[in-house]
């Protein structure tokens, strides 16, 4: 559980990027997490290429696809990008179940190959726990590190005020795409990750269902706090753990417990009610 919920980290605070701090909502978070996933396994297999290698070329190779959506859609706003992100979830689910010579389609990927990382074979619950430990530091301090720079600041502003901010001579679209690509990015990497651990892949592993429960964790945590979306991430892999005994509830229990969250405290656990104010205005002082 512990490996899942760093997966889900990963993922929860690359989601973050576009939508708590960007303010961008996406739907389709889960196809950039299979595509990180599929490219990494079939590397591995195809091509006998290393855990590093394939983890690396999975999360640009999606980056890539996600610069190359995010050009065309991100003109859009609001509800009509969710639907565009929601569609291009579904593309991804149905390549996937239709490329039989490339993805096997649903009878999916087996066989991936453990990491091996200098030598050194990941076989063990605790090896795994402590190189994805590893990958959610690094992610975390340089998500961080991207929110504080003056490109996060960025970021903000146009979630504040995306006309206003564009007055002030920031390339709003720009912007947006870099966002996306580097949010995607860190989605493949877990993908790829998740691959690797789990050593069988399939389609099922990537739908929509999965995108919602990621967005459920960003919201529940907070939008825009990297602490908050870590809890919100844990919180929802380990409930439906600890409310096995009431199985038969526990979907009842899990939704009241969301919509409870939503009516008392809509910023999610650790969000924050003010604005930022003060950072959107440094960065139309400076004209990013």
């Amino acid at each position: 559980m512990l490996i899942m919920a760093g997966i889900y980290m990963v993922l929860a605070m690359s989601l973050n990027l576009i939508t708590g701090i960007t303010g961008q909502l996406s739907l389709g978070h889960a196809a950039f997490y299979g595509i990180g996933a599929y490219t990494s396994a079939l590397l591995s297999i195809r091509l006998g290429f290393g855990f590093l290698i394939t983890a690396l070329l999975g999360g640009i190779f999606t980056a890539i696809i996600a610069s190359i959506l995010g050009a065309a859609t991100l003109k859009l706003q609001g509800a009509y990008l969710a639907i565009v992100t929601l569609g291009f979830s579904e593309i991804v689910r149905i390549i996937l179940l239709n490329w039989m010579s490339l993805t096997r389609g649903p009878m999916g990927i087996t066989g991936i190959p453990r990491p091996k990382i200098l030598n050194y074979q990941i076989n063990s619950s605790s090896d795994y726990y402590y190189l994805i430990l590893i990958i959610v530091v690094v992610t975390y301090i340089s998500m961080n590190r991207i929110i504080d720079s003056r490109l996060g600041r960025a970021f903000r502003a146009i979630k504040e005020d995306d006309l206003a901010a564009q007055s002030m001579g920031i390339n709003v679209l720009r912007y947006k795409i870099m966002a996306f690509t580097i949010s995607a990015f860190y989605a493949g990497i877990a993908g790829s990750f998740y691959a690797h651990y789990v050593t069988y892949i399939d389609p099922q592993s990537f739908t929509f269902g999965e995108s919602i429960q990621i967005l459920s964790m960003v919201v529940l945590g907070g939008l825009g706090s990297m602490q908050g979306v870590m809890l919100g991430a844990s919180i929802l892999v380990f409930a439906p753990e600890l409310m096995r005994s009431l199985a038969q509830y526990r979907m009842i229990i899990y939704g009241g417990i969301l919509s409870i969250m939503m009516i008392v405290r809509p910023e999610g656990i650790l969000g924050s009610r003010k604005g930022k104010k003060r950072e959107v205005d440094t960065v139309v002082t400076e004209g990013a």
